[in-house]
C-alpha cells in the first residue's frame, strides 16, 4: 500500500471516529461537519481506486 492509500484510508477512519463521537455528544453541528468531511474522502477514494469497507456510517 502507498502512502497516498494508506494516509487516505487513516483519514476515513478518524473521521468516522469523529463522527460517531459528534453523534453520542449530539452534536448536531459538527455531525453535519463530519459527514460532509466523510463523503469528500470516499468521494477522493473512488476516484483513485482506493476501495472503502463498508461502515454502515
Amino acid at each position: 500500500m502507498d502512502a497516498f492509500t494508506a494516509g487516505l484510508l487513516q483519514r476515513i477512519q478518524t473521521t468516522e471516529t469523529d463522527l460517531s463521537r459528534a453523534r453520542d455528544e449530539g452534536d448536531e453541528f459538527l455531525v453535519e461537519v463530519e459527514l460532509g468531511e466523510l463523503d469528500d474522502l470516499r468521494r477522493l477514494a473512488a476516484e483513485h481506486g482506493v476501495e472503502v469497507g463498508a461502515t454502515g456510517v
